[in-house]
C-alpha cells in the first residue's frame, strides 16, 4: 500500500475517534490533513470573531513547512496514537 492510500485509510479511521478527543488533537489533525491535501496555507487568516476558523487556520499554518509526504506520515502517526489511546482508555 502506498503512502497516499494509507493516508486515505487513516483519514477514514480518524472519523471514528471518540468525541472525547481533545480540540488540540483535532486541530493538529486538521492542520496536517490540510497540509497533506492542499499544501501551504492559501487563504488569509479569518477575523477575530471567527474563533473556530481562526484556530483551524493557525493549526494549518503551524505545519506549513512540511512536505505533503511529511504531513501524511505525521497524520497517520497521530491517528494511530489517538486510536491506541482511545482503545487503552475504553
Amino acid at each position: 500500500m502506498g503512502l497516499k492510500e494509507e493516508f486515505e485509510e487513516y483519514a477514514v479511521k480518524a472519523k471514528t475517534l471518540p468525541p472525547s478527543t481533545s480540540n488540540e488533537n483535532k486541530l493538529i489533525l486538521y492542520g496536517l490533513y490540510k497540509q497533506a491535501t492542499v499544501g501551504p496555507v492559501n487563504t488569509s487568516r479569518p477575523g477575530m470573531f471567527n474563533l473556530a476558523e481562526k484556530a483551524k487556520w493557525d493549526a494549518w499554518k503551524a505545519v506549513e513547512g512540511k512536505s505533503k509526504e511529511e504531513a501524511m506520515n505525521d497524520y497517520i502517526t497521530k491517528v494511530k496514537q489517538l486510536l491506541e489511546e482511545a482503545t487503552a482508555s475504553a
